[in-house]
């Protein structure tokens, strides 16, 4: 390899840099705690109106770290690459993370497509120690979790 062939290798660097300061992060004890603080996050003039895919990302104590929108899309579906929310935690270090989509249909009950992908998430969090705590369903008037339900 000459010179100017290692000079057109793009060079990755990763950081994460927190605006709050490790002692006023909140922190998460149940899954009320998760819900009030995507429910904060949630837009009530789109939740009745299209699917979003949230994760809320958490160092080992259950502290905060973060919350990132994985997609937003129509009303029937979203898309959750699980490449991104990995690429996002480990960016982050999380140790932990908690998946949340809302259900413009007010329907609480999970598809089998959401089983499907909490455990396709929980495998791959598994392979690389970050685990998947929770993943709750919103609606603009309640949430289903599927961690209470034992479905984690």
């Amino acid at each position: 390899m000459n010179n100017q062939q290692l000079f057109t290798i793009a060079e990755v660097t990763l950081s994460y840099k927190s605006k709050v300061k490790a002692s006023e992060r909140p922190k998460v004890t149940c899954s009320k705690d998760a819900y009030n603080y995507f429910n904060e996050t949630w837009n009530p003039d789109t939740i009745e109106h299209v699917e979003e895919f949230k994760i809320l990302l958490m160092n080992r104590s259950n502290s905060v770290l973060g919350i990132m929108v994985v997609s937003k899309r129509g009303i029937s579906g979203s898309i959750a690459d699980i490449r991104i929310i990995f690429q996002a935690a480990i960016k982050a270090n999380a140790s932990g993370l908690i998946i949340c989509h809302c259900h413009p249909s007010g329907n609480l009950n999970p598809s089998e497509s959401d089983i499907k992908l909490t455990q396709k998430i929980k495998e791959a969090g598994n392979l690389m120690d970050i685990q998947l705590l929770d993943h709750l369903i919103l609606t603009s008037e309640s949430y289903y979790s599927f961690s209470d339900n034992g479905l984690l």
